[in-house]
């Protein structure tokens, strides 16, 4: 890994122009190695460890894989790395969610009209695939396949989510949506549309067409990617 070089140097022996900050400052945030951003975060180490070393630590527990660690919890980052704090950790996430967020933020910003499943998966996923429960999400839809906004309507557990249709209905109007896509996430990994998942979509759909909106899909979200209802002919 690109990171194992440095694991060994506390940042007071490192040269001062290889030293996160200083090289941020003189090159360039992006030239910075995964876990020198990290060491920025957490600013130093913890009791017998270097901030480098601790960062290095936690990508080497994830094999390299930050999606692995933003799905940690901040009980479960305190658990795993003793000394690390609850400082140091909720840092940590919140700077993996602010990046996370930019992203999704950027792909709406460059390419905002929905033209397959795909381009609506792109947006809606970094809200939902690390969740450990269940959301359920609606992209609002201008005349054009123009995102107005994504919004979450319900929370619930690890395998289910309570949906108010008239709330959805109620969130479409205020911002005079005419479209939707559905979307909600299965912590389980599972893609495979469940019962209940066909019933509220069907719901759905039925009570939009009152209002002469149309639901143009239902996708189902999990880490290893999407179940889309209009690409598999079920809408």
């Amino acid at each position: 890994m690109e990171d194992s070089q440095s694991s060994s140097f506390l940042i007071k022996d490192m040269v001062q122009e290889e030293r996160p900050r200083e090289k941020a400052l003189q090159y360039g945030i992006k030239t910075l190695t995964t876990t020198e951003l990290m060491a920025i975060i957490f600013s130093t180490g913890v009791s017998g460890k270097s901030v480098i070393q601790l960062s290095n630590e936690i990508l080497a527990d994830a094999d390299g894989h930050l999606s692995k660690v933003a799905r940690m919890s901040v009980a479960e980052l305190l658990r795993r790395y003793k000394g690390i704090g609850k400082a140091k950790a909720l840092s940590l996430l919140a700077a993996l969610e602010l990046g996370s967020r930019a992203g999704a933020d950027a792909r709406a910003i460059d390419d905002p009209i929905i033209r397959q499943s795909a381009d609506a998966y792109e947006i809606l996923r970094e809200k939902m695939e690390r969740l450990p429960h269940e959301e359920f999400w609606v992209m609002m839809l201008s005349r054009s396949n123009r995102v107005i906004k994504c919004v979450n309507v319900s929370r619930g557990g690890l395998a289910a989510t309570a949906v108010d249709v008239k709330v959805i209905l109620k969130q479409a109007i205020d911002c005079y949506a005419s479209s939707m896509i559905l979307a909600h996430n299965h912590p389980s990994g599972n893609l495979t549309p469940s019962g209940p998942d066909d019933s509220i979509t069907d719901r759905i759909v039925q009570a939009a067409k009152l209002l002469e909106m149309k639901v143009l899909d239902h996708l189902i979200i999990a880490d290893s990617g999407y179940y889309s209802y209009q690409d598999n002919g079920r809408l």
